[in-house]
């Protein structure tokens, strides 16, 4: 006789596993008695997205679930990393968060999501939390606006951020006459330097600003958006919660990146439009002298210590970084976008309580501290900032942390990452000599398609 089917519902632990996190028990805390309520009241997952064979968030965790054990030996952390690219990680998360059997009790949030996973009922508002908790009010402006949903709720704690400037080679610089440090005040300062070097150094390519479909996510924040947010016009308005079309400030922006590709003042097409030229450019190009300046992020120093892929000892000595100009050098003066990812408590987790204790220790000064320094990142908090460990992990890291209160998030809205596509594909069709005004107009186009022209609104 066949035996009786039973009815008992998965464990969320089977359940996580079956959704692709690889459930990590950390080894550290008291185990509970497998599969009881009282194990699951006990329990907190932490989810969190893995590449590839990088430990530097698991490490994270484990040290803070290391000391959190300490006070609370009856836990039981569990990390939950979820190996995917980002768009996977993105459904693999909202996925987990839409049962409470399948739920992490904190996931790692990008702030350009949130909004929608807000909308969409999966994370818990933390006002009572954040409110009496000291440590919020380290975090700049900036970054505590980040994660605050359209009801001016918030909804997730700040990590660490990133900054993005103009990385330049100080030798080349000199060779071709140019002022170091330099210092450019308008878009005019920037293609004047540029064109003086491909006219005094002709073997060497002067700039490279991400542009085109392959670069991705690249393109858009360390390409156009540098430019766009330099002309006083924006990609979506706040004020209105309308995507903006008709910008002047967007053909503007694609003149530019078409002046750069048509004067040959940044990499031939072939290699513009490679996948992998920033690999190419930080570990070959800067390093052996063969392209002047980079438009990036702070974070690409970290391919040249030692034992790295463009191990470059005097890259300290050789490299310099310039803030990017707004295009008239209009106030605030400089343009920078931030990088923003989070923890979040999601909605249907069964005990935010115990998941707000582990996440005030995820988030102690000293643990912060470490994360960064490890993962090379940029602090948005003041207590971290003013740590003397942190001003002198880099030589380029007081640079970038000044940069953060006068940072550009991008817009944490659903739509995001179809409308970055458009402007990716606007800056392909520039670089290749489609007028700037026509590349605009597709993007105007594709935009109304992509959230309905009621959701569109010229730009004044």
């Amino acid at each position: 006789m066949t035996a009786p089917r039973s009815t008992r519902p998965l464990a969320r632990r089977t359940l996580l596993q079956a959704l692709g996190g690889a459930v990590v028990a950390t080894p550290l805390l008291g185990a509970t008695a497998c599969g009881s309520a009282e194990a699951e009241a006990n329990t907190l997952r932490i989810s969190y997205q893995q590449w590839g064979s990088g430990r530097i968030i698991q490490d994270y965790l484990t040290r803070v679930a290391g000391a959190f054990a300490v006070r609370n030996p009856h836990v039981t952390v569990e990390l939950v990393p979820l190996v995917a690219s980002e768009n996977d990680f993105f459904t693999k998360n909202e996925l987990m968060m839409s049962s409470e059997r399948t739920t992490s009790d904190i996931v790692y949030e990008d702030t350009f999501i949130l909004k929608s996973d807000i909308a969409a009922g999966y994370l818990r508002p933390i006002d009572d939390y954040v409110e009496p908790w000291p440590v919020w009010n380290e975090f700049y402006d900036v970054a505590q606006q980040a994660v605050r949903g359209e009801d001016g709720r918030v909804y997730a704690v700040p990590a660490p951020t990133d900054t993005r400037a103009i990385w330049y080679h100080r030798e080349l610089f000199a060779q071709a006459g140019l002022p170091v440090p330099w210092e450019p005040r308008n878009w005019d300062d920037l293609l004047t330097a540029f064109r003086t070097i491909k006219e005094r150094l002709p073997d060497v390519i002067p700039v490279n600003i991400f542009a085109g479909k392959p670069q991705g996510e690249k393109t858009s924040m360390q390409g156009v958006q540098m430019l766009l947010y330099g002309t006083g016009s924006v990609l979506y308005d706040e004020a209105t919660r309308k995507w903006v079309t008709g910008s002047a400030g967007l053909v503007d922006s694609l003149r530019f990146i078409q002046t750069v590709y048509a004067e040959g003042l940044g990499p031939g097409l072939a290699d513009a439009l490679d996948p992998n030229i920033a690999e190419t450019i930080n570990t070959s190009w800067l390093p052996e002298g063969r392209i002047a300046a980079a438009i990036d992020g702070n974070w690409i120093n970290q391919n040249w210590g030692p034992g790295k892929p463009g191990e470059w000892p005097e890259w300290a000595e050789t490299m310099a970084v310039a803030a990017m100009p707004t295009q008239f050098g209009q106030d605030p003066g400089v343009v920078t976008l931030a990088g923003g990812w989070s923890w979040a408590l999601p909605s249907r987790a069964p005990n935010p309580d115990l998941a707000w204790q582990f996440l005030t220790e995820m988030c102690s000064t000293e643990h912060v501290l470490a994360w960064t320094i490890d993962d090379n990142k940029v602090s948005n908090r003041r207590d971290v900032v003013s740590h003397p460990d942190y001003r002198g992990y880099s030589p380029t890291i007081e640079f970038f942390t000044d940069l953060v209160p006068l940072a550009t998030y991008r817009p944490a809205l659903a739509p995001y990452p179809q409308v970055s596509n458009a402007l990716q594909t606007a800056t392909d069709a520039a670089m290749r000599g489609v007028p700037p005004e026509a590349a605009a107009a597709a993007y105007d186009a594709a935009v109304a398609e992509i959230v309905g022209s009621d959701s569109t609104a010229q730009e004044a």
